[in-house]
This record gives C-alpha cells, structure tokens and sequence, in this order.
C-alpha cells in the first residue's frame, strides 16, 4: 500500500483551532501561545509530509530494485505506472507502457477461455495468481508466474488492478533437469506417474481446514483408432495439445500423463463443487481440436473422487481412481463416474484380476489352448477345430474366459492376448503338420482391437512362415459385434486381403447381431457360424426352427457354409441336416480339449480336410 498523509492527528486539529482564536484573543500574552501551538502544528505538518514523502521514495526504491515487475492499471485496466523490472522483462519502455492495455504482452498461447476464467476468477476473489506465457517487446515469448490484485473504493468499486510478475524462464529451464532423473513425460512436457504420485502426497499433506482435493483420471476412447487414422507422430502431437489444453483449463492444479492416452488432473479448492467441475473439465475438452485442416473431436471417460471424502492415502485415492474410470468406461463411451463404495470390492478384484492377468502374459505358463473339434454331421468326420483361450491360475485353478475375458477388453489387452492365441495355434499347427497330427483348419477369434492395430496381416504371415503353416489352415473367426463396431470402420477390405493371402473367414455368433444382411452380402466371407441360442431347443421350439431354417436357405442363396454351434444330442443334429445344415460343433461329438488329448483322439494315422 502507497503511504499516505492523514490528519488524524490531534496536533494538526489542536492547530487549525488555535489559528482561529489568535485574532480573537483578547490578551497579547494568549495571542502569542496561540501562535505557538499554531508553529508546533504546521513544523509537525511539515515533519509528516517529509516523512511520508521520504516513506514513498523508500517503496518506490524497493519497486526499482525488485527482480519482479510491477504494473499498476487503472479501473479500465489501461497502465498508469510500471517499475524498472517491467522494462528489463518485457522491453517496453516506461513512456510505452503507460495508457496501454497488459494485453499488448499475449502471447497467443492462451484460448479466450482461459482469459473469462481469469477475469471471473478475479472478480470474484478480487485476486488472481497463475503461471502464464507473454510476449516480449523482440517477439520471444517466456513464461511468468503472475499475482494481481484488485483494489476497491470506498464505495467498493474497483478503482486499481496492480500485478506483480516474476520471469520464471530460468525455473523453466532447470524443469528440464526433470526429464533426467524421470519426473517429466517426454512427449507433453507433463509430470509423470512418479511425479504425480509425489505431488500428491505433498498435496495430502499440506492440505488446510476446508480445503479438499480433487482428483480426475481422463482417458481418451478410442485413441488407438485415431492414431492408427493419423499416423504415430499427429498422434503423439494431437496428446501434446489435448495435455496443454488440459493443463490451461486447471490453471493452478497440476495435470500430468500416466501414459498410453491416460491423463490425470490435481485440484486443492475450498469450494464443494466436484460435479460441477468434472462437467467443466468435460466441456471444455469435448471443444474440437484443428487438426491437419480438419476438425477433430475426442470422446474420452472420467473417473473422479475427492480426498479427503473418499480416501486420504495416496495408494487408496489412485487405486479408486481406476475404480471409477473402468465403471465409467463399462457405461460406454463419453461417461464419467465418482467413486462409490459399491465400487471398492468390485474394482478390487477386477484390479487384481487385470494384474494377475498381465503377469500371466509376462512369465508364461498360464495361459493354454483347448481345442473344440467341428464335425460333419452325417458321419462324424472331423473337418476342423477353434482354438479356445484357457486360463490356468496357479493358486485359483482355472479362470473362466467369461471371468477375463471382458476384463483384458476393458484394459486394453484384448489384442495382446489375440496376439498370444495366433502365434500358439500356428505353432500347434506346425507341430501337428511336421508329426502328422490332424490336417484340419484351426480358427481363432480376431478381435477388433486387432483390426484397428494396423499389423495383424504382417503378425499373421511372420509366425506362419516361421512355422511353415500354409493359410489355408488358419481360419479366421469375426462375431458380428466386430462387423457392428464403429471403431473398425469398413473391415471390407482388411478381410479381402486376408482371404486373398489364403484365410477361410467366418462370422461368429451370426443372428445376435443385427448386422444388415446387404452388409453380409457384400463381405467376402466363406462360412457362417450359427450361434447356439438358436440351437439349444431345437426342433421343439418353433420360432428357433424357423430362424435357423430361414439361415440356413440363405446361406445357401448366399453360397456360404454354415456350421451349427452347441449342438448336443440326436434330435438337434437330425433337424439340421433335414434343413441343409453339414457341419456342426458341440458335446454331441466333443467338448474343448487340451492339444494332447487331440493328438490321442486323432493319431497320426487320420487325415481330413477343413
């Protein structure tokens, strides 16, 4: 505050009223003690204006010594007054600045948003401190860590805005130190995992009476296609401005990159308002980003919770972070979720599920095929067999594929594990052709995390030329749930030029879907998988047997294959070969086996074809 002279001060009045009674007086000697309070007053006067002037000459030696600048703006946010630091920071000379808008300073890399924030911010509290970027007077742009304050009149209207700013460039640089010893993600510029976790444990710590912590993990859907759309490097630059963008919506909270497409976002605040901040986190990433001449637009999942309320640990808070994210990404895409404790044991256990199921990819051992045999129906003769993934736990026995299955697709491991199955049925293949096991087309499941991935051809043509496994032999298995989902896009293509390498390709599932069937037409697809549903109540229930016969004359019209799956006693196989059906799969003939218990079944001696 600017010192200021005051006449609040009993001398000053007792002089003003005696310089009123000397004329009065009606004896010399009072006139002239009169005079002398009168003296005193105006030497005591003239002792405060000095003191005050030499006061003022003191702060403004203060303000022309500080490494800060100082700007002081008028109600109509105009300058009025800078110190030295403001030239040696900026380059703007005094006479420059003076009547001139701080705009003048933007340096671009501030969107109109962050600047109605600010102006709330600061209307509101009447104060506001960040870090923000500006423009030097050259045209360099640096880094300053910025505290205005607002000042009211008596009538408390704003009458001055006075902003203190220190050039933090040099901080900025010993930043980079960070990227040395691992706090710093290399491709944002933002703390990483490690750093977070330390940030906030010191926010944990730290925190005041009223204050809590919010605390968001975002996870942007469907990267992995949008990646794979725009190449590796747009894509890495498109998470560089999501994590910018990020980062400017919170100023004064810290976000950070735990990896892939995760990010993370810190808040202390006083105010109550958890909901109301995730839907604002939300409106402003869901704004489109321009991207290569084209508007981009990035669905992505939250998880929340807030400490203390929710855990004031940081292992406990991170851990139900992921609880509430994974709930929100089981609702679909574009969700968010705060943590409820009804999410706690069953995140737990889906946690330790995913874990266990990594570590299993990692060591080997665990995971195994079985192998469910496909039979023509007249005879028997074995014509082919899917290969299914097993999951043998060491201390939990077997996990069943309903268990794991839909946890590795939530995690993100769905193509991984397609990976595993490949390379482990081709070189069953290899062994079975080199020692004369079954001679029979093997079909695996293809994700459509595999499609999207951009190499399942070359992954597929590595390990069978490893393998010396011709491709006709590995079949090629898409439920209709694949056909359906937008993120694979049109799979015409990817499909023709596997058939063309040699794959048969078939359509799991068929009938659950919905898929159009002048879709289906125009896929080069070789057989059609009739789901069990349809099958189980054959030929009692008459609405199956109509389904499956209406399929069945399809296919015919469509010249397609089509082998029926769950098919378990006499009556059900006797319908469909009635109907046009050859090829079946079900406990009428077999149930999935390990390899070994196929090569025992089928010596070396039987031969047939797929």
């Amino acid at each position: 505050m600017w010192p200021s002279f005051s006449l609040n001060r009993p001398l000053v009045w007792l002089g003003l009223a005696a310089l009123g009674m000397v004329v009065w007086l009606p004896f010399v000697s009072l006139r002239l003690a009169a005079l002398a309070i009168v003296v005193i007053a105006v030497l005591d006067v003239w002792y405060q204006v000095r003191r005050e002037h030499h006061l003022r000459r003191l702060n403004e030696e203060a303000l022309r010594l500080s490494d800060d600048g100082v700007m002081i703006c008028d109600a109509r946010n105009r300058i009025i007054s800078v110190n030295p630091a403001f030239t040696r920071i900026t380059g703007y000379e005094y006479r420059e600045a003076l009547g001139m808008n701080p705009s003048m300073l933007a340096s671009g890399r501030h969107d109109k948003a962050f600047y109605e924030r600010y102006w709330q911010t600061l209307s509101t509290t009447g104060r506001w401190e960040g870090e923000i970027w500006n423009q030097r007077k050259q045209g360099d742009q640096y880094p300053e860590w910025l505290r205005v304050k607002a000042f009211v009149d008596e009538k408390g209207r704003v009458s001055h805005y006075i902003g203190m700013f220190t050039d933090i460039s040099r901080h900025k640089d010993r930043e980079q130190d960070l990227r040395r010893i691992g706090f710093e993600d290399p491709l944002t510029g933002l703390p990483n995992r490690r750093r977070l976790h330390d940030v906030l444990t010191a926010r944990l710590q730290h925190l005041r009476v009223g204050e809590g912590l919010d605390l968001a993990l975002i996870d942007i859907d469907g990267f992995k296609a949008v990646n794979d759309g725009l190449g590796v490097d747009s894509g890495d630059r498109l998470l560089a401005r999501f994590g910018q963008r990020l980062a400017t919506v919170v100023a004064g909270g810290v976000v950070g990159r735990l990896g892939g497409d995760e990010f993370m976002v810190i808040r202390t605040t006083t105010f109550d308002d958890h909901e109301k901040w995730i839907a604002g986190l939300r409106e402003h990433l869901s704004e489109p980003f321009e991207f290569s001449g084209n508007s981009l637009r990035l669905g992505f999942s939250i998880g929340s919770c807030r400490a203390t309320e929710d855990g004031s640990e940081p292992g406990v808070l991170l851990q139900r972070l992921e609880s509430a994210l994974y709930s929100a990404k089981r609702h679909g895409r574009n969700h968010d979720r705060r943590f409820r404790p009804s999410l706690e044991v069953k995140g737990d256990r889906q946690l330790a599920l995913v874990n266990e199921l990594r570590r299993a990819l990692a060591q080997g051992g665990q995971l195994e095929l079985h192998y469910h045999t496909q039979h023509q129906l007249k005879d028997g003769l074995l014509t082919g067999m899917e290969a299914l993934l097993r999951w043998r736990h060491p201390s939990q026995g077997m996990i069943a594929p309903s268990d794991f299955i839909p946890v590795a697709e939530r995690h993100g491991l769905m193509a991984v594990l397609g990976s595993w199955v490949i390379e482990q049925a081709v070189a069953q293949q290899g062994h079975w052709l080199t020692n004369g096991g079954p001679r029979v087309s093997v079909w695996v499941n293809i994700s459509v995390l595999q499609l999207i991935q951009g190499d399942l051809e070359s992954r597929i043509a590595a390990s069978l030329a490893q393998h010396n496994v011709p491709p006709q032999l590995l079949g090629l298995e898409l439920t209709e749930s694949v056909l359906l989902d937008e993120r694979a896009g049109d799979i015409s293509p990817r499909l023709k030029a596997l058939r063309d390498n040699g794959h048969p390709i078939a359509i799991d599932d068929f009938g659950t879907g919905y898929s159009s069937l002048a879709y289906l037409k125009r896929l080069p697809v070789d057989k059609l998988k009739l789901d069990r549903m349809f099958t189980r109540a054959l030929p009692r229930d008459r609405g199956d047997a109509s389904i499956v016969a209406a399929v069945l004359a399809m296919a015919r019209g469509l010249k397609l294959e089509v082998i029926a799956e769950g098919v378990e006693n006499a009556a059900q196989r006797d319908f469909l070969i009635e109907n046009g059906c050859q090829q079946c799969q079900g406990f009428l003939f077999s149930s999935p086996e390990p390899a070994a218990a196929i090569e025992a079944r089928y010596p070396a001696t039987s031969r047939s074809t797929g």
